[in-house]
């Protein structure tokens, strides 16, 4: 088929699906949480961008596909999706870095607990479970804190080693700190909980998650100081090798899987704790987790077997302890999310304190996005914004003037028209207290 080509001068986004992150935002109120955040680095000049339109702007375009400042130009001379918005001009990729170059150790701490509280704190939910893991993020220049440390999937590279948290019952980032790459998985872990804990505004903690990284005396210590529910992986010392190796009663659970609890004290701890182990047969689960015993790698019952052993304080039937530890997985999902779908391993500035502020606004971009997603689009199952850039964000649009009024056309099918309307025309009852402006 033969056609010619002709050019038009409408406004034209292929991004007009973002009018329902919009509304979203109008509907949180978050224009005015940006505006009386006391803590940001508002600019001096005139003739700089408002710092509502700079985070905006900056959020919607890792909505858009930007997962490193060179791609937020993604959205640069997007003159319709500006119109959405309500952005004079759209911010180039150098007043990001400059904005988030003003941000010090001090101005991070309190922006994020400004923003991760206010999500909290206007949460209608209690009794959370929090998973906490700590993330490796390979560097390839010379950015302050990237360090050599433990680097599985990059040997001797620099890197920089997060700290994370996530409420698993509602799929929100909960608190991150940037880490330099030399530190442990467990470094300074105290004080992240600790302040984790003020930004859920003191709302319950039933569950606390944390793998084996975090399998300390201190650790354990703590928690039950500050009778936190816990479940933490067991390191698989040579000590939990010996206690795992002694005449246990095991239960079959499935076929291949059998589990048993004893008690174990380590020569570091005060007391006795309860622990759970979990061991699968090679031959019936070839992809089952878990360990050999390298100590017994000879033996003919444990070389046949994968273990997996956990610590607890919970009263609970060693299979429910199992089932709940299982759901931890699901942080691990999130944190792929983040580096593929927001960022999260890609936005880097030279200054460390630029990058954690950077990396920031990408969890809070990752939030509003999984709220969208939990409480509009109401979905039994989460797609990734990957899938549904594509499927509910790239559509494209123009706009239309009509009589005195801006009118947002959206090129969409009639099949589609009905749902698309509908997202926001339905009564329901949302955890979050929305704006009344």
């Amino acid at each position: 088929m033969q056609f010619d080509i002709s050019y038009t001068s409408k406004e034209i986004t292929p991004w007009g699906g973002m009018v329902f992150l919009k509304q979203l935002l109008n509907k949180m109120g978050f224009r005015d949480k940006i505006n009386t955040c006391p803590y940001l680095p508002f600019p001096k000049s005139n003739n700089a961008h408002e710092v509502t339109t700079i985070i905006e702007a900056f959020i919607t375009s890792i909505w858009c596909g930007a997962n490193r400042f060179m791609h937020t130009e993604v959205t640069r001379n997007d003159v319709a999706l500006a119109e959405i918005f309500d952005w004079d001009a759209v911010p180039a990729q150098d007043t990001y870095k400059r904005f988030f170059g003003k941000f010090t150790q001090p101005t991070n701490h309190q922006v994020s607990d400004y923003f991760y509280s206010w999500i909290f704190d206007n949460f209608q939910f209690d009794n959370f479970t929090l998973d906490v893991d700590s993330s490796i993020i390979t560097r390839y220049g010379e950015q302050q804190g990237a360090k050599k440390g433990y680097n599985p999937n990059k040997k001797g590279r620099l890197s920089h080693h997060p700290l994370i948290a996530f409420v698993n019952d509602v799929k929100l980032v909960a608190n991150m700190w940037l880490r330099s790459g030399d530190t442990s998985s467990a470094n300074n872990f105290l004080a992240f909980l600790e302040d984790t804990l003020a930004k859920l505004k003191n709302k319950k903690v039933s569950l606390i998650r944390l793998d084996s990284g975090f399998f300390q005396s201190d650790i354990l210590d703590y928690l039950e100081d500050s009778k936190k529910n816990y479940i933490i992986a067991a390191k698989f010392t040579h000590p939990i090798q010996r206690m795992i190796d002694t005449n246990n009663p095991w239960i079959p659970l499935d076929n291949g899987i059998e589990i048993c609890e004893q008690m174990y004290q380590s020569n570091s701890w005060k007391i006795a704790r309860k622990m759970v182990i979990v061991r699968q047969k090679i031959q019936e689960r070839p992809k089952a987790p878990g360990k050999s015993l390298s100590l017994f790698s000879e033996d003919e019952i444990h070389r046949n077997y994968r273990y997996s052993a956990y610590v607890t304080n919970l009263d609970f039937a060693p299979a429910e302890v199992w089932r709940l530890y299982r759901g931890r997985g699901d942080a691990e999902n999130r944190i792929k999310e983040l580096k593929y779908d927001f960022g999260f391993d890609s936005f880097n500035l030279n200054s460390f304190y630029a990058t954690e502020a950077a990396l920031t606004f990408a969890m809070i971009a990752y939030n509003i996005m999984s709220l969208f997603r939990t409480f509009v689009l109401q979905e039994k199952t989460q797609k990734t914004l990957a899938t549904l850039r594509y499927r509910t964000f790239a559509i494209g649009a123009y706009f239309e003037k009509t009589g005195d009024r801006l009118v947002l056309k959206i090129a969409l099918s009639k099949k589609r028209r009905a749902w698309f309307s509908g997202l926001w025309n339905y009564d329901a009852i949302y955890p979050f207290k929305y704006s009344t402006a």
